[in-house]
């Protein structure tokens, strides 16, 4: 029995079509973001996370439910002198993908708490930041968790929760510009700003 050309054509063209479709290797350099449905190395969501307007200045306070400042309160970072230098010495830094304070980081929410309490007529801004990897909308999440991190463990410390404003700025103000894992570190931080009613 022959098998004409256009039967030989048509097994070919479907082994083809099989091939194409079957199950597709991993591409190499994509890691998998927790609690995220992008990866690194992927082309993710443009903009803005929707629910909330971002707004570089860090006029954003903490999520309601925590206690944090209202903008239009006392502490508005827009209407109080910002003093950067005060606790400069105190970022904390945190771990790839993690809103947790290490406990080798607590002592510098600690210091930032002390000096709300030697000093009750000023407040304080943590601006949550990330390194580079991942989308906008997952760094500008990730970084405000690492805010509310700071600012927690500051309110419970005593400090008057009022006293205590977040922002998230997200891969959008990086302290190192450079590519690579040591820079990385030093970009995953909460900030902290004294804020000085005028």
């Amino acid at each position: 029995m022959k098998v004409s050309k256009l039967t030989y054509l048509l097994v070919i063209a479907l082994a083809l079509t099989f091939a194409s479709t079957g199950c597709r290797k991993r591409p190499t350099g994509i890691t998998d973001i927790k609690g995220s449905t992008t990866r690194i190395g992927e082309p993710g969501p443009t903009g803005i996370p929707t629910g909330r307007t971002f707004s570089p200045d860090p006029g954003i306070s903490s999520q309601p439910g925590l206690g944090g400042g209202a903008q239009s309160g006392k502490y508005d970072p827009a209407n109080c002198t910002q003093n950067r230098e005060a606790l400069a010495a105190h970022t904390v830094h945190f771990e790839f993908d993690s809103a947790v304070v290490k406990s080798s980081e607590k002592a510098n929410v600690e210091a930032a708490a002390a000096y709300l309490k030697a000093n009750p007529n000023v407040g304080l801004l943590v601006e949550g930041n990330c390194d580079e990897r991942g989308t906008e909308e997952y760094n500008r999440s990730l970084g405000e968790r690492r805010a509310l991190a700071a600012r927690e463990l500051i309110v419970a410390s005593g400090v008057e929760a009022d006293r205590v404003v977040t922002v998230s700025f997200g891969k959008d103000k990086p302290e190192e510009s450079g590519h690579d894992e040591a820079a990385w570190a030093k970009n995953r931080r909460d900030v902290f700003v004294v804020l000085i009613p005028k």
